[in-house]
């Protein structure tokens, strides 16, 4: 059983994900243009919240916001279901593969089993597509892979129900309705004010905020928690940036492609502009992640190392501000 469906990869998963559906279905948006309607750029600091024993820090919207806010935005009807039973969720995966429907999935990624051993943690918001089941396989579109691949069916039960924060439930979702017409020029500004909104939120853990809150956490890190602690604080977070979210960096250059493509629907060559500072900023999130794996790995030269990144974090925050400001006053 094998449902027609074309793999493309993709930087981020959801995106990814969201690309190929939809694609699939004879629309044809691009990956940044998914991540910048669906505003799937966000920087959130949550200290009281612990991920494989370190503050939670993400770089992104919430698991399913991406794809949901793309279908309100350009009036998609996207059907979505979360099961209690693994029973009911293999019947109804099933169903839509006999029905020609390719099926997105959220997942765990600590038991996917074709993931290098380094890129499997207990991590619940990975998302695939299903597109097809053999007598002891389901057929998997991973859009991080460069290939399909394959997942034998308790395998793929396990990561449907895996356990812990975010639990997928099983959840399954598909595009069920596309219009003929589509505005892209109005969603393009709506996800792009919902970005700036965002990130320029007067939240202490939201935003341009929030990172110049983990700036100043990072310098107190080696004396409140000790040396061994603080380089697992930060290998968390240089793993949610880099390794897994896409984060920090990768998830600024995903935006920059965004505004590229923005400026020519909307006629907007400022735009353009805001596109290259990005890929500027990202740039810095990338050099913010070397440095902070060196303290990690005890390879780093500098003496106050620590307050070193927070200075370079800090830099980040500022640039960023300035960036969404006149972000949002170019689409105003």
């Amino acid at each position: 059983m094998q449902v027609t469906f074309t793999h493309h990869q993709a930087a981020h998963c959801e995106n990814g994900v969201a690309s190929n559906l939809l694609k699939n279905n004879g629309l044809n948006i691009s990956e940044p243009m998914v991540f910048g309607i669906g505003s799937g750029l966000l920087f959130v600091y949550l200290p009281f919240l612990k991920v494989n024993h370190a503050p939670a820090i993400s770089y992104r919207t919430l698991p399913g916001h991406i794809f949901n806010k793309v279908a309100k935005r350009l009036h998609l009807t996207i059907k979505r279901q979360k099961f209690s039973s693994v029973a009911n969720a293999n019947k109804a995966l099933e169903e839509n593969l006999k029905n020609n429907i390719p099926t997105g999935l959220q997942v765990g990624v600590y038991n996917l089993t074709y993931f290098p051993d380094e890129y499997r943690f207990h991590f619940n918001a990975h998302n695939l597509v299903v597109y097809g089941k053999t007598e002891t396989d389901y057929l998997i579109s991973d859009p991080v892979m460069q290939t399909v691949t394959t997942l034998t069916h308790a395998e793929l039960e396990k990561v449907r129900f895996a356990k812990g924060a975010f639990a997928p439930k099983g959840q399954m979702y598909y595009p069920i309705q596309i219009p003929k017409e589509i505005d892209f020029k109005s969603a393009i500004i709506k996800g792009i004010k919902n970005t700036c909104r965002d990130m320029l939120a007067p939240m202490p853990i939201v935003g341009v905020r929030g990172i110049r809150l983990v700036s100043r956490r990072i310098r107190k890190w080696p004396a409140k928690h000790g040396v061994r602690k603080a380089n697992h604080y930060l290998a968390q977070m240089v793993r949610m940036q880099e390794e897994i979210g896409t984060g920090g960096g990768g998830f600024r250059f995903i935006y920059a492609a965004f505004l590229q493509e923005a400026s020519v629907i909307l006629g907007n060559e400022e735009l353009k502009d805001l596109s290259k500072e990005m890929t500027q900023i990202g740039d810095l999130w990338r050099d913010f992640a070397v440095e902070a794996s060196r303290i990690y790995k005890n390879r780093s030269a500098k003496e106050d190392a620590y307050n070193a990144i927070a200075d370079a974090l800090l830099d980040i925050a500022n640039r960023e501000e300035i960036f969404f400001k006149k972000l949002k006053k170019a689409i105003s």
